[in-house]
């Protein structure tokens, strides 16, 4: 099982060359929906209102299988505004609240084998101190995914978001993030270079999305690259979400998931680095082809 602890909200996708759009989103959540359509049991915990956009979260995520274990409650969903370019590029502005609901975690977390969090969750207080306790408490028996996934509209502070995602790095034993991610928390040194420091501080994978470059991947048996695929994007909304959600079940299909299995994780090959990063470059492709935070079903990832 794997569990993914994180924040809900509504992306409004604004452009000018369509009507708005309104779709259940969140970072957290979209990897929840891409594992269960890539055919892999998945829970969600996070937070969501009792109005009329936390019920289009609610049923996207029982339309999708992913299995939740509290209840909406009474503040207002969270409501991301996705502004597009004209190459469909996004750029976001929020309105949220970010807390965790009175979960008993450690109930929650029983059976899990992997837990994956970041973006605003791991950012954001009140709730970023309730996920770090999350994950330092579940180590011992899950295998660790991160995603900074960062937002400085939200977060302003670099160092304070720096600070923060090295919290997370050293914890984990999967780290994704974006270039764009790594330059901002790191300007003077390219993201390959962060990417290698941030291997040195405990992970045994830490990749590297660059958009149409591909991705780059360095874990202890050496540093991967493989192409993008070559796909009319609609919007750019989701896709790194998309390509987490096909890292982890490519990690799990090869049974490297459980704390059990951290020294083999470790030990991972370069076939099969080579293979999780194109699986996910081409899970993602599916998602830029098409609008919104839509990720793909297993059959339709070739």
């Amino acid at each position: 099982m794997l569990t993914v602890i994180g924040e809900a909200l509504v992306d409004e996708v604004v452009s000018d060359t369509a009507p708005r759009r309104f779709h259940p989103g969140g970072s957290p959540l979209n990897v929840a929906v891409g594992v269960a359509r890539l055919g892999r049991p998945v829970q969600f915990v996070g937070r969501f209102g009792s109005d009329t956009y936390g019920a289009m979260i609610a049923e996207h995520l029982r339309a999708n299988s992913v299995l939740t274990a509290f209840e909406a409650d009474e503040l207002p969903t969270s409501v991301a505004t996705a502004v597009l370019d004209p190459a469909g590029g996004a750029r976001y502005t929020f309105d949220l609240d970010w807390t965790l609901p009175g979960l008993d975690l450690p109930s929650l977390l029983d059976g899990t084998t992997m837990l994956h969090t970041g973006s605003i969750a791991a950012m954001l207080s009140p709730g970023s101190s309730h996920v770090l306790r999350a994950v330092e408490e579940a180590r011992p028996g899950c295998t660790i995914t991160y995603d900074p996934n960062c937002r400085p509209t939200i977060i302003t502070d670099a160092s304070y978001a720096r600070e923060q995602a090295e919290k997370f790095v050293a914890l984990a034993d999967v780290v994704k993030a974006s270039d764009e991610d790594l330059r901002w928390l790191y300007p003077d040194q390219s993201a390959e270079e962060s990417a290698r420091q941030w291997l040195t501080a405990g992970p045994s994978l830490v990749v590297v999305t660059r958009g149409s470059k591909g991705p780059w991947a360095v874990a202890a048996a050496g540093e991967y690259e493989v192409a993008a695929p070559t796909v009319s994007v609609v919007d750019t909304v989701g896709a790194g979400d998309s390509f987490m959600s096909a890292l982890l079940v490519g990690l799990m299909d090869r049974e490297l998931d459980g704390g059990a299995r951290r020294s083999d994780l470790a030990r991972i090959s370069s076939g099969d680095v080579h293979d999780l990063l194109s699986f996910a470059a081409r899970a993602a492709a599916v998602t830029v082809s098409r609008a919104g935070a839509n990720p793909p079903y297993r059959s339709e990832v070739p």
